[in-house]
């Protein structure tokens, strides 16, 4: 029987399984894909992650592959509106960093490697999850009749948790609905190492550098458009922003923002973290990071509920109501970011505009920073 077994192997499951494994824990994780992702997704690293990425011994590696964002700059109409400096410090955990997401999970899964040989299950699904009171037993496929122990199971198989629906816990949705269209191009080299967001009349665009000579492209759309190319996002990019983008063999994504949190995120011996405990609009990058800060506080709560069995209900409980807030706080944010990008004209746009120059001199800039970074979270 393990001490934990970890459902699910992105980069927020296996985050934590290697937080646990360091302080030696028996831990296993189990990824239904037989394969990683290539796709690039979540691409943003904050300062509170790169803490957590240092507990595993994994940060100095994540920062050399990745590309610093040194701040973000606001336009509307070919004007500036307000430009975000992040705090210039020598200590490169105090940055902002972009890598896309297969990469981080590769350097996070050969880290685990490391510490927990043969701890990484991929083909597996979870089909019956069944709380014994001081153990959890899981049935798994495609080995039928295969069932599998451990003392704590974590929830971390994303925004359509398999382990959550078994359990029975109900999600309480919140606002959502935008839609959006993503791909990346070569960087041009005309905003440096700054993210750049244009509040535009038909939308907001977005753009963030990433290694390799690449930036990452994001604009709100009308419509959810699953068919779209790069060549579209190009062409709407241009229509908005008057920006001539190269031709790109990266295959563009769409994808629509819901926001859900888990009515409860302990359940007996059964935890949810990340996606399965709480999902958030992608704009403002808070998804994967706000799971990652998931697995900094339940890795040492999970180690204490195993070594101090009596304090278990108690410090699963304190995770439980901080996670929330910590949830609930991340949705309001990023609900105020996909407002300031919907389309706008006459006097809401001008509002608008009048509320992102406020927002871009101090004191106000500085607090704007500090969100935006999730040093709040």
């Amino acid at each position: 029987m393990r001490d934990v077994i970890v459902v699910g192997g992105g980069p927020v499951g296996i985050l934590l399984a290697g937080l646990l494994a360091v302080r030696g824990l028996d831990v296993e994780v189990l990824e239904q894909r037989s394969e990683p992702s290539m796709r690039s997704r979540a691409i943003g690293i904050h300062p509170p992650s790169l803490r957590a990425l240092r507990q595993l011994g994994v940060a100095e590696t994540i920062i050399e592959g990745a590309v610093r964002i040194s701040g973000g700059e606001v336009r509307s109409g070919g004007r500036r509106l307000g430009r975000l400096r992040f705090a210039e410090t020598a200590d490169r955990y105090e940055r902002v960093i972009s890598l896309p997401q297969y990469e981080t999970e590769a350097v996070l899964r050969a880290r685990f490697a490391e510490l927990r040989p043969g701890g990484f299950r991929g083909g597996v699904t979870v089909t019956g999850v069944h709380d014994r009171g001081d153990r959890v037993a899981l049935d798994v496929a495609p080995d039928v009749g295969e069932t599998l122990e451990a003392r704590y199971v974590v929830a971390a198989d994303g925004a359509r948790s398999l382990v959550r629906d078994l359990l029975g816990i109900r999600c309480t949705a919140r606002t959502g609905g935008e839609t959006y269209l993503m791909s990346d191009f070569a960087d041009t080299g005309e905003h440096g190492g700054e993210a750049v967001l244009f509040f535009e009349r038909g939308g907001v665009v977005e753009s963030f550098p990433l290694p390799g000579g690449r930036r990452r492209w994001v604009a709100m759309t009308p419509a959810l458009l699953t068919d779209a190319t790069s060549g579209d996002l190009a062409t709407l990019v241009r229509t908005r922003t008057g920006i001539e983008l190269p031709p790109s063999e990266s295959a563009a994504s769409s994808f629509a923002v819901q926001q859900r949190l888990a009515r409860r995120l302990v359940a007996g011996r059964v935890v949810l973290v990340g996606d399965a405990a709480h999902q958030i609009s992608p704009i403002g990058g808070q998804g994967m990071n706000l799971g990652w800060l998931d697995a900094l506080q339940l890795a040492p709560a999970l180690e204490r509920a195993i070594r101090e069995p009596d304090a278990a209900a108690s410090v699963l409980a304190d995770y439980d109501r901080r996670r929330r807030r910590s949830a609930r706080m991340a949705a309001r944010q990023a609900g105020f970011n996909m407002a300031m990008g919907r389309p706008a004209d006459g006097l809401r746009l001008r509002a608008r505009n009048g509320l992102v120059r406020a927002l871009a001199v101090p004191p106000a800039s500085a607090i704007l920073a500090r969100a935006f970074t999730m040093r709040w979270l």
